[in-house]
């Protein structure tokens, strides 16, 4: 929480906020909720048309050193990243390179330019779902998804590189967010395009549980993280769990259960002819469970998710 004698967060403080991936669904919900407590700026490989005319936004890929022109131009005393690659459609060279070596070049200029609050947004996927976890993760728990999902192992990299950021650097109050699949409108992510489907495909004999939030309660988790200064590293949840199989229904799909065989060599040829969306290691998100504890964030900053799962799932036929 916010320590005695700290002045509050806001623009008459001189507060500036840079956020990377600003124009992406997630960018622009984190930078409208923030949009009175700081001054905003952003950077995207894509533009914002239409943006906030309060908002300042520059076109720019992380991997180049012109980022490093816009710490000293923008001066940013907060920074928000969310700059990822997280689809597949992308070369998974370049996947990397936004990810690891973009991430790399932030934190060094984090720490050079006097940055005092970050806010990494990684995922509750980097624990990976395996049959040994645990029902409910804590933040120890081992980054294990590289181990059956080696396509996403960037993420856990950057999540990695972060947290050691965070040690290394105690006087930037660094705050590393795990959240739960998220859904939403204006958030797209794999499990949303996943629970689209009319049909949905399922591996037989398994219906693990699974977490949701809100794309809003994750700008809010966000928001409260940096109005805290938060330092460490957080799962984000939402209201509860449910059954993946309960998940497809209310989403509005049909569970097709496919023995996992099948499954493996189906989705593994339909990924390399560009015809399906993720790969075959994202198998195991439907048939092991990968559910983690938020009590840590809900103690750093009183944190309270406002979105039913009725609400949750609505929000994924939209």
């Amino acid at each position: 929480m916010r320590e005695a004698g700290e002045p509050a967060l806001g623009a008459a403080t001189g507060e500036r906020l840079l956020i990377t991936g600003i124009a992406g669904g997630q960018g622009r919900l984190i930078a409208r909720r923030v949009g009175d407590l700081f001054e905003v700026a952003g950077v995207d490989r894509l533009p914002w048309e239409g943006h906030p005319r309060y908002i300042r936004v520059h076109v720019l890929d992380l991997r180049r050193r012109k980022l490093e022109d816009i710490f000293r131009t923008e001066r940013p005393t907060a920074v928000v990243h969310l700059a990822f690659v997280r689809h597949f459609g992308a070369d998974p060279q370049v996947r990397h390179e936004v990810n690891v070596v973009g991430t790399k070049h932030l934190l060094e200029y984090c720490a050079t330019y006097g940055v005092r609050r970050l806010v990494v947004l990684s995922s509750a996927y980097v624990y990976g779902a395996l049959p040994e976890n645990s029902h409910y993760m804590t933040e120890d728990a081992p980054l294990n998804v590289s181990r059956t999902y080696p396509e996403v192992r960037d993420l856990a990299e950057v999540d990695t590189l972060c947290s050691a950021f965070l040690w290394r650097y105690p006087e930037i109050k660094t705050a590393i967010l795990r959240p739960v699949n998220t859904l939403g409108h204006y958030v797209h992510s794999t499990v949303g395009r996943y629970l689209k489907l009319d049909y949905v495909p399922t591996i037989l004999g398994f219906d693990p549980m699974m977490q949701f939030i809100h794309e809003d309660d994750v700008a809010e988790a966000v928001a409260l993280a940096l109005e805290a200064g938060a330092r460490g590293v957080f799962n984000v949840t939402g209201p509860g769990a449910v059954p993946l199989g309960v998940a497809i229904r209310e989403s509005g799909g049909t569970p097709v259960p496919i023995p996992e065989p099948i499954a493996r060599i189906v989705f593994s040829v339909l990924f390399r002819l560009g015809l399906h969306p993720f790969p075959s290691g994202a198998i195991d998100f439907a048939k092991y469970a990968c559910t983690v504890d938020g009590r840590r964030f809900r103690a750093a900053t009183g944190f309270v998710p406002l979105f039913t799962l009725r609400d949750i799932f609505a929000s994924a036929q939209q």
